[in-house]
């Protein structure tokens, strides 16, 4: 935008967005268990497959160092057992007439689609990118229970998975969208980049999966080790291992060498282990030890965690944040305020923020680790740790705590049943859940929980919440349902997930009376705070504060980081901040990164102490530090990685397209976020960077549709009706820009920079007293702004209002020295009062 100009500044002042230049890719779309990529569709499990779409010999490939499952099973037949049946073994294979037939031959399907078998053959029609029925070939499938999704082959090595899958509890087809009515052409229609296996699926349905995505060419090249989650996807790559105990022992001989008995790690249910001796492209990776418990639960959270990934190469052992970045409660509504799952979120970032993950709890402690499944039935699983006998485990009376009927136990608290095969069956009876006797079948049918009673402690403290409509999953936060909470911010609780035809009010009686002031807990009072903070209610900054003074879980430190970030004008947030750059947690310190990055060019001590970070041991951290810096810094290789590594995205041509602004090449960017736009045309944010870049590239016409598009799609958000203004500013129609801006800031009285465009539009056209109350709001928003007090200063002087145009220019020079228009809009005034 050339000549005279509004201020473009997106600065607002304590509370600054920064919409679409985010760090963070967007995350995953709804469907989770997608993947697969298709070779024979109907050859039997390869323990090696080759890759899949092409011969890639002459590209490096970790394809050699692994064994394949099947490789284990000589010498670990017992943990090989329980883990054929499972859902890891079954997370993605190719179609079989035993498991699939089935399906193919039901008629129950959604709306538009129609499945069929031919031989072994089995096929699915449905409308396609043209909005024509297309009849496709399955390939692959993805998932076991409680739903299957299905897998097609597109050009440019691609596979797809399909809106509708199959139940195989309920034997019918359904819609994983429910009523979405998802259109050709947008990202998450089936045939988009939302519904992309190479992209969105593989990695983690499958064992030593390389995307390899060609930007040049937008196509992949897709390899992996092992079709579904194989032993190797958790103990890491084990041929020289395999290799090394085979030459040990006798392969002629039934008797096993002693020497290599004696010597040969033993399974444990809490550890992974690794044998190799590698080095990869990341550096040597230690091996032959036995995995931390931390590690451990690293492992299992590169595929259950809401993140975006950061390198597509985390093997068993590697620590999580050098190749995830993890998304966390923030602004949005993604979870609820007190850590809860709201959009499908996975477990990590729940069990982070839960006291049982503080308390030392790791995966394994509740799940065997071949079969995954919880290691004892119900309570008596909890009941392991809650009898007494660990000192950060609470001692539990299941009767008196819970106030409901307990399986097992008399109402006065006392054991009755220590029979786990009788528990097992009462659940598979359906005794004693909220809909008593239902069957699976029905139950499928009504998209009701599988929920057992009140007395069964996963059902307050691990409440479940259904995804891809048919897949019901545990909160893994291990929160206390609090009826209050409910009342206040609509957070739900478990009391009134099960006693539906009750209010909260009901619910928050029972608990008062129940537990008293046991319910006044420290995380009530953090989930109020963090709900305000959401809201943007400045009464939350202070008490966020203290909460990353005083919070000793690294996770709700982080969320105290990321939500303070709207406040980060203030001298006091920005000190916390700071402080928050050298927190033990890389966690922490990668949120604290991204919150300070709207200082990056305004202070030169915050810049250095962001420029400490790309030296950061962690690379979550260094890539934060990397991207806020990118103004001044030339891109490492570990962005331009990063980059590339998500680029075959919208978000991921977004963030190349922001670093292309930064280096000035305009043009460049334009390509990018047009690009984005071709993939994902319903994104608000692609559409404002889209615009933004045109406007910069001295296209300020075509940015106007595009800035329409994201105020249409996102008719809430404050930032698109300001920059639409500005937009309307360039090409000269100021009557909408003053109606646009004034729309701007009924939607977001804080939004400082819209008050002070506001302020200069109403003084161009006349409206000078307008002007100066729209000044004055944009000052009381961002008071250390030496623009806005000088723009107050001009109108002052030109109304010869002069000891105020004095006053208001000397506040601009105290904010900033240099300030020479000030300075000599001071003289100007001392001049026209006669003094000397």
């Amino acid at each position: 935008m050339s000549g005279k100009r509004l201020h473009k500044s997106g600065n607002k002042g304590p509370r600054i967005l920064v919409l679409g230049l985010a760090f963070v890719v967007v995350a995953v779309v709804a469907v989770l268990l997608w993947q697969s990529r298709s070779l024979a569709p109907h050859s039997p499990r390869s323990t090696l497959d080759a890759p899949l779409s092409s011969p890639l010999a002459s590209r490096p490939s970790p394809l050699s160092e692994y064994a394949g499952s099947q490789s284990c099973q000589p010498c670990h037949a017992e943990a090989y057992k329980l883990w054929e049946h499972s859902n890891h073994a079954l997370a993605e294979r190719f179609p079989n007439p035993e498991t699939d037939r089935k399906a193919f031959a039901n008629a129950r399907t959604p709306k538009q689609t129609s499945v069929k078998a031919e031989g072994t053959n089995y096929l699915l029609t449905c409308p396609g990118l043209s909005s024509s029925n297309e009849t496709h070939l399955i390939v692959r499938v993805i998932g076991n229970d409680p739903l299957r999704q299905f897998l097609v082959s597109f050009p440019g090595g691609r596979f797809q998975t399909f809106e509708a899958s199959y139940d195989p509890h309920a034997d019918e087809w359904f819609d994983v969208f429910g009523d979405e009515n998802r259109q050709p052409g947008e990202w998450g229609h089936w045939t988009g980049r939302g519904m992309n296996w190479n992209s969105m699926c593989a990695a983690c349905h499958n064992t030593g999966l390389r995307k390899n995505y060609e930007e040049a060419t937008d196509t992949y090249h897709t390899t992996m080790a092992e079709m579904s989650v194989g032993c190797e996807a958790c103990h890491g790559p084990l041929k020289e291992h395999v290799e090394q105990e085979n030459k040990v022992r006798n392969p002629k001989s039934e008797i096993r060498n002693p020497k290599f008995e004696a010597r040969r790690p033993q399974d444990t249910d809490h550890v992974a282990t690794n044998y190799e001796l590698r080095t990869t492209d990341y550096g040597p990776r230690t091996t032959n030890l036995a995995f931390t418990r931390d590690q451990v639960l690293d492992t299992c959270a590169s595929c259950h965690a809401r993140r975006t990934e950061l390198t597509g190469n985390f093997q068993p052992g590697d620590s999580f944040y050098d190749h995830y970045s993890l998304t966390t409660v923030d602004e949005s509504d993604r979870f609820y305020p007190d850590g809860q799952v709201r959009d499908e979120d996975y477990e990590l970032s729940a069990f982070l923020g839960s006291r049982m993950h503080a308390s030392g709890v790791r995966c394994l402690d509740c799940h065997e680790p071949h079969s995954m499944k919880p290691r004892l039935p119900g309570n008596w699983l909890c009941m392991r740790c809650h009898n007494g006998s660990f000192t950060n485990a609470p001692l539990i009376d299941p009767v008196a705590h819970s106030h409901h009927r307990v399986f097992g136990y008399s109402p006065d608290g006392k054991l009755t049943n220590t029979d786990l095969t009788t528990y097992e069956e009462r659940g598979t009876r359906g005794e004693g859940r909220g809909t008593a006797g239902t069957d699976a079948l029905t139950l499928s049918r009504s998209h009701a929980p599988p929920a057992l009673s009140g007395g069964d402690c996963v059902n307050c403290h691990m409440p479940q919440t259904a995804y891809m409509q048919r897949h019901w999953r545990h909160d893994h936060g291990f929160t206390v349902p609090d009826p209050l909470m409910t009342k206040q911010f609509g957070i739900p609780n478990a009391c009134t997930r099960c006693h539906s035809d009750k209010s909260a009010d009901w619910a928050l009686e029972s608990v008062t009376k129940w537990y008293g002031d046991k319910m006044d807990r420290p995380s009530r009072a953090r989930t109020q705070w963090i709900a305000r903070a959401r809201n943007g209610e400045e009464a939350a900054r202070e008490p966020l504060l203290k909460m990353l003074e005083a919070e000793t879980n690294a996770y709700w430190r982080a969320v105290a980081v990321g939500l303070l970030a709207q406040w980060v004008g203030e001298t006091n947030v920005q000190s916390g901040l700071l402080k928050a750059l050298g927190d033990v947690h890389p966690l922490v310190r990668e949120k604290a990164v991204r919150s300070l990055e709207p200082l990056k060019s305004e202070d030169n001590r915050i810049s250095t102490l962001l420029r400490k970070r790309v030296d950061d041991s962690v690379r979550n951290v260094r890539l934060a530090a990397a991207w806020t810096l990118r103004h001044t810094l030339l891109a490492g290789p570990e962005l331009e990685a990063f980059l590339d590594f998500n680029s075959d995205q919208p978000t991921g041509q977004m963030q190349e397209g922001a670093l292309e602004m930064e280096r000035g090449d305009f043009q460049q960017a334009v390509a990018h976020y047009q690009k984005a736009v071709l993939w994902d045309s319903n994104s608000a944010p692609i559409r404002h960077d889209l615009a933004v870049a045109l406007d910069m590239a001295g296209r300020a016409n075509e940015a106007i549709p595009h800035l329409e598009a994201a105020c249409r799609l996102q008719p809430k958000e404050a930032e698109y009706e300001f920059k639409l203004a500005l937009a309307w500013n360039e090409v000269g129609a100021p009557e909408k820009t003053i109606t646009l801006l004034e729309k701007a800031v009924a939607l977001d009285p804080r939004h400082a920079r819209a008050w002070y465009n506001l302020g200069l539009a109403r003084n161009a056209r006349g409206q000078s007293q307008e002007a100066l109350d729209a000044l004055v709001r944009a000052e009381s928003i961002s008071s250390g702004d030496p623009q806005i007090p000088y723009a107050r200063a001009t109108i002052l002087l030109a109304l010869r209002r002069i000891q105020e145009a004095e006053t208001a220019a000397r506040r601009a020079l105290e904010l900033d020295p240099g300030y020479a228009d000030a300075r000599a809009l001071i003289e100007k005034a001392l001049e026209m009062s006669g003094v000397k």
